[in-house]
């Protein structure tokens, strides 16, 4: 009896067993309690009102819905059934225990299916079936629900008091909290000083009021969160502008103390291009003087350079000579590797080519034997394959040589029937002639007496007869 509830219906069910009859706006935060929590509440409507429509055991007085507790006769043995035991049963369950086989089980039990449009039922999420009227789960529901089942119950109206007896009796409360409640909500009306009753018409529109007003509560909320994203937009802009302003101000800064910095280092400079100046001055005489004994000794120099020169270049043709012949020496050997190394790779091809051709002859020498075999085999089936086809060819022919005979004697016979049907018209033919002569002569009068007078002679002697 712990277990959850199996399915909508079942909810639907034990909500409308509770509350003698309830809307399905008023259904509708009993339903989320326990599922569909995921879904809009639009969502949630059109599920309770297609549920409520398809099941019998609901019952519409206009907006209206209760539980039908009748139930279905096929369901009473089951009914029955869990009274004496008091403790959910599965259908499994039942089959299995009962004593005097399956047929008690079916007789007890009708389908699964009627067992879900009966409102005395409540199938637990388990699988076992349960009576809708035990264990109601009244401290599950508010103390404002409580209140209107208690009011609607009584529509003459309660005392604060006879709600605390009553409403006690489903879930512990006091008399504080019960005036709180009674007076917070406008469908609960005070006729006289202690007297409360509840107002249906005040209630939907109540409801219908508080669900305009959480509608513009989400619309101002959706205006006001746009308008959030917008000042964030913009004070971010404004943030980033104020970076960029501070870094560009810092980047003037420096740049302001570097010009500072580099005035500074060019006076420094010129003052000391004018000391170099004078020095240079000093040194160019030198410098000339140097530069004369210099092109002295690079002319000396030259000389030397240039017999130095000639020995250098006739050794270095003998040493690339000699690097020549090297290199052409290492290739020859290089190549005499590489040809042995791919005349030994040609005899190890050679010898895998040979293998496999030997291979390969074998291969043939056995498919050609068995392609002789099939074709052995498909000469002799195809020999059988003939007989055959001329023995059918002969039945065949026997068949259609008899079918001719029987052909000749059916129109033989039709013509037969042809000729008795030409004699059978032209006898109809003289019937209708006689006929028609007949009824000519009972037209006269006189004939006509006579047949009366007869008819009348013949009824006396039947009476005769028959007295």
């Amino acid at each position: 009896m712990e277990s959850s509830l199996h399915s909508l219906t079942d909810v639907l069910k034990k909500t409308l067993f509770f509350f003698d009859g309830l809307s399905v706006p008023e259904l509708l935060p009993y339903v989320q309690k326990k599922m569909l929590k995921d879904c809009t509440p639009q969502q949630v409507e059109e599920k309770i009102s297609r549920c409520l429509q398809q099941n019998d055991c609901f019952v519409s007085k206009g907006n209206i819905w209760t539980l039908n507790l009748q139930g279905k006769r096929e369901n009473d043995p089951f009914y029955s059934y869990l009274l004496r035991k008091q403790h959910p049963v599965s259908i499994k369950e039942l089959t299995r225990n009962s004593s005097r086989g399956k047929k008690k089980a079916r007789k007890l039990l009708a389908e699964e299916a009627s067992l879900l449009a009966d409102g005395r039922f409540v199938q637990l999420e388990n699988g076992q079936w349960v009576l809708t009227e035990w264990q109601v789960e009244n401290e599950k529901y508010s103390l404002k629900q409580l209140l209107i089942k208690a009011l609607k119950s009584h529509p003459g109206g309660l005392s604060v008091q006879q709600l605390l007896d009553i409403v006690g009796g489903w879930k512990k409360t006091d008399t504080p909290a019960i005036t709180c409640t009674l007076q917070k909500f406008p469908y609960f009306e005070q006729i006289s000083d202690s007297i409360w009753v509840y107002n249906p018409a005040v209630h939907s529109a109540y409801d219908s009021f508080m669900q305009r007003y959480l509608k513009t509560l989400a619309r101002y909320h959706q205006r006001w969160q746009s308008e959030k994203e917008r000042w964030q937009r913009k004070v971010m802009s404004l943030d980033r502008q104020l970076k960029e302003a501070s870094l560009a101000q810092k980047e003037a800064a420096a740049a302001l103390a570097l010009r500072v910095q580099e005035a500074h280092r060019n006076e420094h400079l010129l003052s000391q291009m004018a000391e170099k100046d004078l020095l240079l001055q000093l040194r160019k005489k030198e410098i000339f003087r140097y530069r004369e004994h210099i092109d002295y000794l690079e002319r000396k120099c030259n000389s030397i350079l240039y017999q130095c020169r000639l020995w250098v270049k006739r050794a270095r043709q003998s040493a690339e000579e000699n690097l020549h012949y090297k290199e052409a020496l290492q290739r020859k050997q290089q190549d005499l590797e590489a040809m042995f190394t791919r005349l030994q790779q040609y005899k190890e091809k050679d010898r895998e080519n040979k293998a496999l051709l030997a291979e390969l002859k074998d291969q043939h020498a056995t498919k050609v034997a068995e392609l002789q075999t099939q074709v052995l085999e498909l000469r002799q089936k195809l020999g059988r394959q003939n007989e055959n086809i001329q023995l059918t060819e002969s039945r065949w022919q026997e068949e259609v040589r008899e079918l001719n005979k029987e052909l000749k004697k059916v129109l033989d016979e039709r013509d037969d029937l042809q000729r008795s049907v030409k004699f059978l018209r032209q006898e109809l033919k003289k019937v209708k002639d006689d006929y028609k002569s007949l009824k000519n002569s009972f037209n006269n009068p006189v004939i006509r007496m006579v047949l009366r007078i007869l008819s009348f002679f013949g009824r006396s002697t039947q009476q005769s007869v028959t007295s």
